[in-house]
């Protein structure tokens, strides 16, 4: 057997997982986006029209789909720096030779990735409740006005932002940690004797170093982001006011709620869509200032 042969004698099988469970479903929820499959379609398959692109063209001109796109939007940005922050600020604590307990404190933060988003909303929405939370009761013990966290359309979208941080900023904490592990110690103790800051060090060998990974991390929090849905669905289900209602969720509304599936993959390939081409600038931007 030669070796070409042989190579796809072992990839076929994941070819074909990876067709069966992606492709299939991918190339069958396209096929439904322009068609009108709802609940009579699926009681009889005869109902079923194909409406070309009538579902996107609707989807276009409904207020709702730009609110809630406008509300992923602003989720993603102001959430993804967040957490990269958090991420970076972390790793590189943990990373110091002046930290202690390293094994408890990275057990600590990567704790709230591995617990199920139900369990931690639940701790969160008594955390943020209006009389009885812990927030508020601190803010009123020093004096200051107390928030309506889930129910004001204003504070819902940002109290869901920190809520998704701190759940998972622990995720890129540990892919930063990496980074940092692998760059040589030898730079750093170059940059010291011709005696550069902390800041120095940080700007001028860190980040160049943790550029691949910072790109990883930062198309891996986008993606992430973008599909947000579990956090404004067992936090606030998507108000007060359709304030947190976000591309996803639409689809889930869509999908699950009222059952127009033609309709509601429309909504999701527009969402992969727009990931991708977020994804493709990202990486075009990445490669700028690199020697061809």
């Amino acid at each position: 057997m030669n070796t070409s042969r042989a190579a796809w004698l072992f990839i076929t099988p994941a070819l074909i997982i990876l067709g069966l469970f992606f492709l299939l479903p991918v190339v069958a929820a396209l096929v439904l986006s322009v068609t009108d499959y709802d609940l009579y379609a699926l009681a009889d398959i005869r109902n079923l029209r194909f409406v070309a692109l009538q579902n996107y063209w609707a989807l276009l001109q409904r207020p709702l789909f730009w609110s809630a796109l406008g509300h992923t939007v602003y989720f993603v940005v102001v959430g993804v720096p967040l957490s990269l922050l958090a991420s970076l600020g972390a790793a590189m604590l943990l990373n110091s030779p002046l930290a202690r307990f390293k094994p408890f404190f990275r057990t600590a933060l990567f704790a709230p990735v591995v617990t199920t988003v139900v369990a931690v909303a639940v701790i969160w929405r008594y955390l943020f409740n209006t009389k009885y939370g812990l927030i508020n009761y601190t803010l009123d013990a020093i004096g200051m006005p107390t928030v309506d966290w889930l129910g004001d359309p204003h504070w819902a979208m940002p109290t869901i932002i920190l809520f998704a941080v701190w759940k998972n900023f622990g995720y890129n904490m540990i892919i930063f940690m990496a980074g940092l592990q692998a760059i040589p110690a030898d730079l750093y103790e170059a940059a010291r004797i011709d005696g550069a800051s902390a800041w120095a060090q940080f700007r001028h060998i860190t980040l160049p170093m943790l550029k691949p990974t910072m790109l990883m991390v930062s198309i891996l929090t986008v993606s992430g982001y973008f599909q947000l849905f579990a956090e404004p669905y067992v936090m606030t289900e998507g108000g007060p006011l359709q304030s947190t209602t976000s591309v996803l969720y639409l689809m889930y509304e869509e999908g699950f709620k009222w059952w127009n599936l033609g309709s509601a993959s429309a909504v999701a390939f527009i969402l992969f869509v727009i990931m991708f081409a977020v994804t493709a600038a990202m990486l075009r931007l990445s490669k700028r200032g690199e020697p061809a």
